[in-house]
C-alpha cells in the first residue's frame, strides 16, 4: 500500500532527509551513559545493602558510598578490626592523601563511625572483605566508564551546530543538553509543527471524546528518552528562569501535580527549541523575557 501510494501520490509526499550524523554520533554515548548510570545505581544499592548487613559505620562516613573517597575507604580500611586503629590525626592525614572537600573533620568523621550501630552479622570481617572489595570495585569501573563516556560527549557536542542554538538555555549542563540534541535534534529536522513535536515527545496529553465521554490522560506512545531528557531538562529550569518559575506557580496554583506541571514546562520549551530551530536563531533569555512581559502588559 505504501509503495503504491508513492507510486500514485509521490509527488504529494515530504522528502526526509537522513538524521544529522553528529547527532547521532552525540545520541550513542549519551544513551550508553544513561544505560551505564542506571547500572552504577543498581551496584551501588547492592553495595549499600552489603555495608548495612556488615559493616554499617562505613554507610555514614561520607555523602554517597560511590564517591571515590568512600571507595579509597574501603580499599585502606577492608575490614572494622582495621579501622579500630584510627585516631582523628591518622583519618585527617587519609583525608588530605585522598583530597577530601568534603568540609569534615577526622575526628566528626570518626564520631559517626564510633556511633553506628554494630553489625548483627555472624560472618568473620575476614571473609565478608572479599564481596565488599569486590562489589566496591565494580562501582569504581562503572564510574570511571562514566566519566570516559562524559569527555566524549562534551567533545561531540562542542562541535555539533545545533549546540549554539540552545546553549543559553537555563540549567540545561552539558550531559542534558547532550540528550535533548540527541534525542529532540531528529524530531526537530522532521517536524512541521510544535504541537506535532510535543506528542512526538510525550510532553501533550491524549484526549479521547466520544458521545458524552470526554478524558484527557497521560501519553504512554512517544519517545521515552527524549520525554526523559526534556523532563530533567525543564523541572531544572524553573529554579533559575523567572518565566518558567511563573509557569510552574501558576499550573500549580490551577490544582496540577509535579509532573503534569513538568511537562506543561516541557511543552513550552520545545516551542522555544522549534522556533530556534526553524529560524536558525540561538535562545537568547533576554530577548525572550522582554517579548513575554510585553505580550502579558
Amino acid at each position: 500500500m505504501l509503495a503504491d501510494l508513492v507510486r500514485t501520490d509521490g509527488q504529494f509526499l515530504r522528502t526526509l532527509a537522513p538524521t544529522e550524523p553528529k547527532t547521532l554520533e552525540l545520541r550513542a554515548p549519551s544513551r550508553q551513559r544513561s544505560d551505564l548510570v542506571a547500572t552504577r545505581t543498581s551496584l551501588t544499592n547492592q553495595l549499600r545493602a552489603l555495608l548495612e548487613a556488615h559493616r554499617p559505620g562505613s554507610t555514614r562516613l561520607f555523602k554517597s558510598i560511590d564517591s571515590g573517597i568512600s571507595l579509597a575507604f574501603l580499599d585502606r580500611f577492608p575490614t572494622p578490626h582495621a579501622a579500630a586503629t584510627l585516631t582523628p590525626a591518622k583519618l585527617d592525614t587519609f583525608l588530605r592523601r585522598q583530597g577530601y572537600s568534603g568540609g569534615k573533620s577526622g575526628a566528626e568523621l570518626l564520631q559517626r563511625l564510633r556511633s553506628a550501630p554494630a553489625a548483627a552479622s555472624r560472618i568473620s570481617p575476614e571473609i565478608v572483605t572479599t564481596p565488599v572489595n569486590t562489589q566496591a570495585s565494580q562501582v569504581r569501573v562503572i564510574a570511571q566508564a562514566i566519566k570516559t563516556l562524559e569527555v566524549t560527549i562534551e567533545q561531540v557536542l562542542r562541535d555539533h551546530p545545533y549546540a549554539d542554538l540552545f546553549q543559553a538555555l537555563p540549567r540545561v549542563g552539558i550531559v542534558n543538553m547532550a540528550q535533548i540534541v540527541g534525542e529532540v535534534g531528529p524530531m526537530l529536522e522532521r517536524g512541521l509543527t510544535a504541537e506535532q513535536l510535543t506528542a512526538e515527545v510525550g510532553m501533550a496529553p491524549v484526549t479521547r471524546a466520544s458521545g458524552k465521554v470526554h478524558t484527557v490522560g497521560f501519553r504512554h506512545a512517544a519517545n521515552r528518552a527524549a520525554r526523559k531528557a526534556l523532563h530533567t531538562f525543564a523541572d531544572n529550569s524553573r529554579h533559575d528562569d523567572p518565566w518558567t518559575a511563573d509557569l510552574y506557580q501558576r499550573a500549580r496554583d490551577r490544582g496540577k501535580r509535579h509532573p503534569q506541571t513538568v511537562r506543561i514546562l516541557g511543552r513550552g520549551w520545545l516551542r522555544i527549541m522549534f522556533a530556534c530551530f526553524r529560524d536558525g536563531t540561538p535562545y537568547y533569555p533576554a530577548v525572550h523575557h522582554a517579548r513575554h512581559r510585553a505580550n502579558t502588559a
